[in-house]
């Protein structure tokens, strides 16, 4: 399995920068050494400590710790990300260092939402951003509606895949990890690991796609 273009771009400088394939930087690219200019998205914030107290989630660390391709993961990465963790509902919002602020009228109509119940599943791995590990979001539907299409509907947005990106790896796999990998991922696939009730999220603003370099602009409390 080989890292792909974008992620090259986008991550790999990010966790192995002296990798032979990672690119630095292009001529008129958004991405420079995998930082960008500060971006703000509207996020559902992922609670880690609850996460790590998941038995599926250990489990899935442990097998994940243990496979061939363990030691091609950026553990350290995975690390700092904890505080972090989130599924993007609408990006760029707005893109610089300056000021934003949140139309109040749809401000108010967010708060007023009740807090969303969401079930993660995983493991995922898709077809763009090749080498990131993700876990999926999947939302309550409330009289018939996806909840977190209905937030995203209150800022002009709309997707059906929520994606907590996790892991990241430092190197591409040869056959026998690959293989080892999309045996995980499909015993994985559609497995529970975390439900938990959403009360919050977050205006975050980012300067890597990993939110290294990143900070909570504003939380945004449900039902209030």
């Amino acid at each position: 399995m080989r890292l792909d273009e974008s992620y090259r771009l986008a991550h790999l400088p990010l966790v192995a920068p002296q990798h032979p394939d990672a690119i630095p930087r292009r001529e008129g690219a958004f991405y420079d050494g995998g930082r960008h200019p500060r971006a703000l998205s509207l996020v559902l914030p992922i609670p880690a400590e609850a996460l790590s107290r998941s038995p599926a989630y250990r489990e899935l660390d442990a097998e994940l710790r243990a496979a061939p391709f363990a030691a091609k993961i950026a553990w350290e990465i995975v690390a700092r990300r904890r505080p972090l963790l989130h599924a993007t509902l609408c990006g760029s919002l707005s893109l610089g260092e300056g000021p934003f602020e949140l139309d109040p009228v749809r401000h108010r109509e967010l708060s007023r939402l009740d807090p969303i119940e969401i079930e993660l599943r995983g493991l995922f791995s898709g077809n763009i951003n090749v080498g990131r590990l993700y876990a999926r979001a999947y939302p309550e539907r409330r009289a018939g509606a996806n909840m977190l299409q209905r937030v995203q509907s209150l800022l002009g947005r709309r997707t059906d895949l929520y994606l907590v990106g996790i892991w990241n790896l430092t190197d591409h796999l040869d056959p026998p990890e690959a293989d080892a990998l999309r045996e995980l991922i499909e015993r994985w696939w559609d497995r529970p690991i975390l439900r938990f009730q959403a009360d919050r999220l977050w205006l975050l603003g980012a300067r890597d796609d990993l939110v290294l370099d990143s900070d909570i602009a504003e939380v945004i409390e449900l039902g209030g």
